[in-house]
């Protein structure tokens, strides 16, 4: 399984990619939206991991053109932030996240936990009619 990991924040970055590689899964990571955008369409990845703060836009603008294209609009998207602000997570909801995990909940065998509980999820139904992962 191929995760998209999108975090301008080096180290945040590399000890999710560092976790989620012992775990078994093949990482890719991306640094902006723009980055994030065109590695969900050469990548392909299986579930991709978007900060809603970037340097060229935020999570949710990203979320949005990611499910506007037919290349990119399957892929189940969850959003990893440090901002807990109710119109945020609303917002990517809307948008088609599938997940709203906060940073500083989360430790990254955590994360590895939750990415096993989204494939599951995600492989027994279909993803784009539920809001399963909503905390």
């Amino acid at each position: 399984m191929k995760v998209l990991i999108v975090d301008d924040e080096a180290a945040i970055a590399a000890v999710f990619a560092q976790t989620l590689t012992k775990a078994g899964y093949e990482v890719v990571l991306a640094v902006s939206g723009k980055e994030a955008q065109d590695k969900a369409k050469s990548e392909k990845p299986d579930i991709i991991l978007l900060d809603q703060i970037l340097p060229d836009m935020n999570g949710n603008q990203v979320l949005r053109v990611l499910k506007s294209q037919d290349e990119t609009k399957k892929i189940p998207v969850a959003i990893v932030s440090n901002f807990n602000q109710d119109g945020l997570v609303e917002e990517a909801m809307k948008n088609g996240a599938v997940e709203y995990i906060l940073k500083y909940q989360i430790s990254p065998q955590d994360l590895v936990e939750k990415i096993k509980q989204m494939e599951k999820t995600l492989q027994g139904s279909g993803w784009q009619d539920t809001n399963d992962f909503v905390n």
